[in-house]
């Protein structure tokens, strides 16, 4: 399970006294019990994914804010923070994976590619994230599949 190996690899960041891998892990244990305990969810690969995705955003969107405002070392610890936690998702699609996809999805659900539709939009997005799953972060699929309606 994802969890055990999120727990074996904190163990080993003391042991190599990683101090960021560590903390890291630490506060991603944290955040997947809670999940579990008051969020209701049942312990599961799944769900220890759901909790990568949102923690890895959460640092992503904190170091953009630490950027803004001249701290760019507080930026670049965000970053590696989210790049640690990146180990535990599944290898990522490429764009032109996705664009793939996104083109196989349209031909199924019956959408022309610049047909300006939201509704088609909404329909092969869903279609879409229901292929890719956590192989994709969702706005890059909603920035292709835009341009894709768009076109």
């Amino acid at each position: 399970m994802l969890s055990d190996k999120i727990f074996d690899d904190m163990k080993q960041a003391m042991r190599n006294k990683d101090k960021t891998a560590l903390g890291v892990l630490r506060m991603l244990r944290s955040e997947i019990k809670y999940s579990e305990t008051d969020g209701g969810n049942k312990p599961s690969d799944e769900n220890t994914i759901k909790v990568v995705q949102s923690a890895i955003k959460k640092r992503k969107v904190a170091a953009e804010q630490y950027k803004e405002a001249g701290r760019d070392d507080l930026a670049e610890q965000e970053i590696a923070e989210a790049d640690v936690l990146a180990l535990y998702l599944p290898k990522q699609l490429s764009e032109t994976e996705i664009i793939e996809i996104i083109t196989a999805e349209a031909e199924k659900l019956g959408i022309n590619k610049g047909s300006k539709n939201g509704a088609a939009m909404g329909q092969l997005m869903k279609g879409v994230m229901a292929v890719v799953g956590a192989s994709a972060e969702g706005k890059a699929v909603n920035n292709l599949v835009k341009s894709f309606v768009n076109d």
